[in-house]
């Protein structure tokens, strides 16, 4: 029985010589050491020999049977290891090759004019504050100082989903939620968003649009401290040779109310002036609405259309190439500075 294991153990050696993949491995391993391999029904004979015999030549087969297990799981490292080997070198990578070309894509004008501002804003101490689109109307229109039979209402057509729910018709919403959330205390906010009004989709208007709107509420604020944000405003937008004029208006959340043109030179040389937003002192009503007292307290807000602020700075001849997502359009602005 010695000499037949021993005569496996070098028949063994000879075949694995020749092994020169896993999948020849493992047909080795099979027909050798698995359950009904050669060593395995070797153990099958110990009933023929006599006891004394058998703990001998079943010790002898576990030890063949272990050493023929090392010698494999050593084949299959090394047969891993070639394969690995040969892999690489059909996969080298030539870092000489061009590279690929990744398509870089560039910041939504809207977007870019919104987080300028929001940059101005934040480093004069305000803060960002934002609110649902589908809106509650009072938050939209009575905080505002218009009441349900106020004329002006009439001023913004709206988009109700219920007799009193709408898509906010401006971001002064988010002015009055967030006054109430202060509950009496100061603050210095703009609030940047998307808002909807009935309206048709021409060159100039559009039922969708963005607006920003900025509030401060303190003691002694005056129209003084409204003039001069809405200029620093203006001069870090346009250039630091433009001049605001202030023309009286009417708001039902402000008063006294303005609207604010902007300096720019014609083509004859001389100055004129563009309208580009609304402004004013923060109505009594509306503070005493939002929790201030109105004798104690005094604000400004202001409220800018940002399409009309892109068109202005770019030159820009139609509204709605800001909702098309026409890339001819949109990647003229890869690298504006803002």
């Amino acid at each position: 029985m010695t000499e037949e294991l021993k005569r496996l153990t070098e028949k063994i050696g000879e075949e694995l010589g020749a092994v020169k993949d896993l999948n020849e491995l493992e047909e080795l391993r099979i027909r050798y050491v698995s359950k009904k391999g050669e060593v395995s029904m070797l153990m099958g004979k110990l009933r023929d020999l006599p006891k004394e015999e058998r703990p001998a030549f079943g010790s002898a087969v576990n030890d063949v049977k272990q050493t023929i297990e090392e010698v494999l799981h050593a084949k299959k490292r090394e047969l891993e290891d070639r394969a690995l080997l040969e892999s690489l070198e059909k996969e080298k990578i030539d870092v000489t090759l061009p590279g690929y070309a990744f398509r870089q894509g560039t910041i939504h004008p809207l977007n870019q004019v919104i987080e300028d501002l929001e940059d101005l804003f934040v480093g004069l101490g305000y803060e960002i504050a934002d609110g649902p689109e589908l809106e509650n109307d009072y938050y939209n229109f009575e905080m505002m100082n218009l009441a349900k039979d106020h004329p002006a209402r009439d001023m913004q057509d709206s988009f109700y989903t219920d007799p009193t729910t709408l898509l906010r018709t401006h971001t002064s919403p988010v002015q009055a939620r967030t006054m109430l959330e202060k509950k009496g205390k100061p603050l210095s906010i703009i609030c940047p968003g998307r808002v909807y009004r009935r309206d048709d989709d021409d060159p100039t208007h559009s039922h969708q649009f963005t607006q920003i709107e900025g509030l401060v509420i303190d003691r002694d604020i005056t129209f003084g401290h409204l003039k001069d944000t809405l200029l620093k405003m203006v001069r870090h937008l346009f250039g630091p040779e433009r001049e605001i004029r202030l023309r009286p208006s009417y708001f039902p959340f402000t008063e006294p109310s303005v609207e604010v043109d902007v300096s720019y030179v014609k083509q004859n040389g001389e100055i004129g002036y563009i309208e580009i937003l609304g402004a004013g002192q923060v109505h009594p009503e509306v503070l005493r609405m939002g929790g201030y007292d109105p004798d104690t307290y005094q604000g400004f807000a202001f409220g800018i259309g940002v399409e009309r602020i892109v068109i202005l700075k770019y030159g820009i001849d139609d509204i709605r190439h800001f909702y098309t997502n026409d890339l001819r359009f949109l990647e003229q602005f890869k690298g504006v500075n803002r």
